[in-house]
């Protein structure tokens, strides 16, 4: 079973690995920087559009993110 504390990791994984600073990151997608600071620290999550979005930035496939490829 897929937990949301595994997805919040993953989120965190990625956007660490980004090398995109967090403040750049929010400008790119067009929301607050405290945003992008709660999905790093599994606060809180980001809506589905804006997932979408950050998979895009961060250009990491959402399946993995999610925890759903093989």
């Amino acid at each position: 079973m897929i937990t949301l504390e595994q997805i919040q990791i993953k989120l965190a994984e990625a956007i660490k690995n980004s090398g995109i600073s967090q403040t750049n990151l929010a400008k790119q997608l067009g929301i607050n920087q405290t945003q992008i600071s709660c999905y790093f620290h599994g606060k809180k999550m980001p809506s589905l559009d804006t997932f979408a979005n950050l998979c895009k930035v961060l250009d990491v496939d959402p399946a993995e993110i999610l925890c759903v490829k093989d």
